[in-house]
């Protein structure tokens, strides 16, 4: 049966430590953007402060799986102002654009329904990061490959549940078979209406052919940055290029890669010699 993620924002406190446990348990660096050394200083530091609220991670990125989104609605009078947070990742989508428009098949779905990239197929083509509607896949420069969340595909293989569920304190991030889930959120979504929130929404069920990672929002889907009909490139589209054509390009890439790799060695001996 299907495994995704059922994120309830309006028990989300903004707390980051989901990020922090994918961070942790996937092995993710710090985005280098985000860090530099200055003038003797002994070691990089951090400058991306966005401005925007806490959230200083801004968006999700080949070595950010997750991103606490900070959303304030605050009015000139300060009156019945909130604040709303989103635990965004990968939707591993039902009908997966990335998936989809990939010319080598590198990006694979399991028996539990997740969506994967695999990194020994990956030639970086970029198609997929450009197809994502909702911006998830990301090209990392240093191993030339596209990255994103992969609903922890180890753990989930493995009997547990996703790290960031896991570390969530308030159980606004809910791990287990999609069913299931549903009907939580179908339950949560009634409670809430029926306490006066008449904004509260599930996002997900329809959605790109149905998400495995739904959200049950407190306002519209474009306050928090979501498109109410994301667009899905099919298959179908990409299928003119045919069996040989992908695979020169696939080839193509490769080459253009290790040329890359040797100009950066030979220039790393120059600057050793």
């Amino acid at each position: 049966m299907d495994k995704g993620m059922f994120v309830d924002t309006s028990i989300c406190t903004g707390c980051k430590a989901c990020q922090v446990a994918c961070k942790e348990w996937n092995g993710l660096e710090a985005e280098p953007e985000y860090f530099k050394k200055g003038p003797g200083a002994p070691y990089p530091v951090a400058f991306n402060f966005t401005g925007n609220s806490y959230d200083n991670t801004a968006r999700l990125g080949a070595r950010d799986w997750r991103h606490v989104i900070f959303i304030e609605q605050i009015n000139s009078r300060r009156a019945n102002s909130r604040w709303l947070f989103m635990s965004d990742s990968c939707k591993h989508c039902s009908d997966a654009a990335c998936l989809n428009v990939c010319p080598v098949e590198a990006i694979e779905r399991t028996d539990l329904g997740n969506v994967i990239v695999r990194q020994d197929k990956c030639v970086g083509t970029k198609l997929c990061n450009k197809a994502c509607p909702y911006g998830v896949v990301k090209y990392n420069e240093k191993t030339r490959t596209s990255h994103k969340c992969t609903l922890c595909n180890d753990r989930i293989h493995n009997g547990m549940g996703t790290a960031c569920a896991k570390a969530c304190p308030t159980g606004s991030i809910q791990f287990g078979d999609v069913p299931d889930l549903k009907a939580r959120a179908d339950a949560r979504l009634s409670k809430l209406r029926a306490t006066g929130e008449a904004k509260a929404n599930i996002y997900g069920y329809s959605e790109a052919g149905g998400l495995k990672v739904f959200y049950l929002l407190m306002d519209n889907p474009a306050i928090y940055g979501l498109p109410d009909k994301p667009v899905i490139p099919q298959r179908r589209r990409f299928s003119f290029l045919g069996g040989k054509l992908a695979a020169m390009l696939a080839g193509a890439a490769v080459i253009i890669g290790f040329r890359e790799r040797g100009i950066n060695k030979s220039g790393d001996r120059a600057r050793e010699d």
